[in-house]
């Protein structure tokens, strides 16, 4: 599919984008069952682009009934995987046929630029999918090493009902980082979007039907997290709970599991990642586009942002100059103007948020070098300033909170020990990257570092084949990789006497 080049493009899109906000039950678009509706904002110019079905208990109990139903009669779970593939592949062919509409959707909804909604989303939407369904017809049962009278069998099975909520900064890509293994696997799925960018969720409901994926299989549910959100935590017949989102509602699921039925709960939560580079850094050019990316992408709404840059004292002065510089091509734009690198932060809310954090880094004495200030304010949109602050140390509010914005707190350090502390002292281990020529040392580092994916003269590498996940607040369990089919099948042991 072409894209269109041009921002006039898009907005005849736009204008002509019907754009669907209803609830997915069993096959069907339907408005929630007590006919409830919030309103779905554009943080680009405030404008509403749709009354959005507000689902709660009503329709959680509908959906689970329903996705119990079609997965206890084995028209999915119990289909060979070698046809299961076939469908998840051309259900990712269609995110593909219609990536236009789709990227359209989540820059609509949540701000970001288009140029990324359509080559990262919605592509690594389409990958996610097609990585799965390719993945599950190579995924082998066991034999265990037995006397020669007995036969032991390892089996993996489905779970069976699978809640799946998701964050609002890669709306799909989050989801089909979920959907990919739970589905290929043969669970039910209901899918709970945030309130905050349901669009992509609720459309591609339909194209998981039309790919073959049988009806009842799939269901979105729009909604609150305080509503159906927590209606979906605490049902007794969901079998697991896999959420992307921030480590206080991480862990408020895991009590909602424990005091209903025990279900499974696998969490990828926040981060404060530390970009740690040595004087010895091989291209310190490099370094400063990497890390102006990984605090500027995506309106440095992302869980592994480079958020705590750890700069040894003989190169900060020129590390920080050179990211300064660097940031003035991340400056805020329109988001469906093609040119655009760095849009609209997702809402009002978000925005006062970063601020806030802004406001407490200078009341708490850092220096800010560069940005922090909103813009753009006359568009009715909710626009900020990339932001680096200097003089940082590591127990200060903006260096040991997750802000989820284009933030940056340049932290110095003296010798690998002192980086290696100052980078583990925090409640999150979801990333960490590292710039040294001494390979010794990036090794040395990477092993001491509390981080679940550790980047050595780079910045957030990985594909489909590298486990995303990360220790301590950030969370538990794997995305992505042979690792995510774990989270969604059963271990089981059959033991056979001959």
């Amino acid at each position: 599919m072409s894209t269109p080049k041009k921002r006039s493009d898009w907005d005849s899109l736009a204008a002509s984008l019907a754009i669907n906000g209803k609830a997915y039950i069993n096959g069907e678009y339907r408005d929630a069952a007590a006919g409830s509706t919030f309103d779905c904002v554009s943080p680009i110019d405030g404008r509403v682009l749709a009354k959005v079905a507000s689902c709660d208990q009503m329709d959680a109990n509908i959906a689970v009934a329903n996705a119990r139903e079609v997965f206890e009669s084995g028209v999915w779970s119990k289909t060979a995987p070698v046809k299961r593939k076939q469908v998840m592949i051309r259900f990712a062919e269609l995110l593909e046929e219609n990536a236009n509409e789709l990227a359209l959707l989540e820059t609509l909804d949540m701000g970001k630029p288009i140029r990324f909604s359509k080559a990262v989303d919605i592509a690594g939407a389409a990958r996610a999918i097609r990585w799965s369904g390719e993945a599950v017809d190579k995924l082998y049962d066991e034999l265990a090493p037995t006397a020669h009278n007995e036969i032991g069998m390892i089996t993996r099975e489905p779970v069976g009902v699978v809640a799946a909520i998701v964050p609002w900064n890669f709306p799909l890509l989050m989801a089909c980082w979920k959907l990919g293994p739970a589905l290929a696997t043969g669970n039910s799925v209901i899918l709970k979007p945030s309130e905050k960018s349901p669009l992509t969720a609720i459309r591609i409901a339909e194209l998981a039907v039309q790919a073959g994926i049988p009806k009842g299989v799939l269901n979105v549910l729009p909604g609150y997290g305080h509503t159906v959100g927590k209606a979906l935590a605490l049902h007794m017949d969901v079998d697991t709970l896999v959420f992307t989102g921030s480590t206080k509602i991480a862990k408020q699921l895991m009590i909602y599991a424990g005091e209903s039925n025990m279900k499974r709960v696998w969490l990828e939560a926040g981060g404060k990642s530390p970009n740690i580079v040595f004087n010895d850094a091989p291209d310190l050019k490099a370094a400063a586009v990497a890390a102006a990316e990984a605090i500027a992408f995506n309106q440095g709404e992302v869980c592994t942002a480079g958020s705590r840059l750890l700069v040894e004292s003989g190169v900060k002065d020129q590390l920080i100059a050179l990211i300064a510089e660097e940031l003035t091509s991340w400056q805020p734009g329109h988001p469906l103007d093609p040119a655009t690198v760095s849009g609209a932060v997702v809402d009002k809310q978000q925005l006062d948020t970063i601020l806030s954090y802004i406001k407490a880094g200078q009341d708490e004495g850092a220096s800010l070098v560069h940005g922090g200030q909103q813009v753009l304010a006359e568009t009715g949109g909710v626009y900020v300033q990339p932001t680096i602050f200097s003089q940082v140390h590591n127990k200060m509010k903006i260096a040991c909170e997750e802000i989820f914005g284009p933030v940056l707190s340049v932290i110095e350090f003296n010798g690998m020990d002192e980086a290696i502390a100052i980078a583990n002292d925090t409640i999150y281990g979801l990333a960490a990257g590292v710039w040294t020529a001494d390979i010794s040392k990036a090794h040395k580092t990477a092993k001491a570092l509390r981080s679940g994916m550790v980047w050595i003269n780079h910045y957030d590498g990985g594909d489909m084949t590298a486990p995303f996940g990360g220790y301590k607040q950030s969370g538990n369990g794997r995305d992505k990789s042979m690792h995510s089919f774990d989270k969604y099948t059963e271990i089981k042991a059959t033991w056979i006497a001959l």
